[in-house]
């Protein structure tokens, strides 16, 4: 058995993007345990978020089953990180990086995180060069603006898309 055998992939997910599935699928491979934790982010960037969490998390648990990905568990969740994966069980995050900008706030947030919770580990994954580019904010730009966003986002993202952005 691993040392840390169940990790939390926090997020917004606002939408889920092939580059989020992608960090998911490669920790489903390191980990015995994945939970994704799907954030309510009600004030995120002081706007709120596109799709409600409920939206949120479906669409995630629609796209784990169209890519395939097997035993992975999507919860919503609210308050502190830390408190989340306390109450899931976890003992480690995992977060994708893209680039450096990823890299120092996301060092912020594990410093922080290993100040609050000592005992969370905080696990960074590289991007795909495929998926580097890719945001959940550039997919809602694209959307809005009338471009297409198919290979940036699974199929049932693509419909819930075209519902909000005709």
């Amino acid at each position: 058995m691993r040392e840390t055998s169940h990790v939390v992939i926090p997020g917004t997910y606002d939408p889920v993007t092939l580059g989020h599935l992608d960090v998911i699928r490669r920790a489903c491979r390191l980990f015995d345990r994945v939970t994704v934790g799907v954030a309510a982010s009600r004030s995120k960037h002081g706007v709120g978020t596109t799709f409600s969490l409920d939206e949120r998390v479906q669409m995630i648990r629609e796209a784990v089953v169209q890519c395939e990905i097997e035993d992975v568990e999507v919860l919503p969740f609210e308050g502190l990180l830390v408190d989340f994966c306390r109450e899931a069980g976890a003992g480690a995050v995992v977060k994708g990086l893209r680039a450096m900008t990823d890299f120092e706030y996301e060092l912020q947030q594990a410093d922080l995180n290993a100040h609050l919770a000592p005992d969370l580990e905080s696990v960074f994954v590289m991007a795909s060069p495929t998926y580097g580019y890719l945001s959940s904010s550039i997919v809602r730009e694209l959307a809005s603006l009338g471009s297409s966003v198919e290979g940036l986002v699974p199929p049932c993202v693509l419909v819930r898309l075209a519902e909000r952005y005709g």
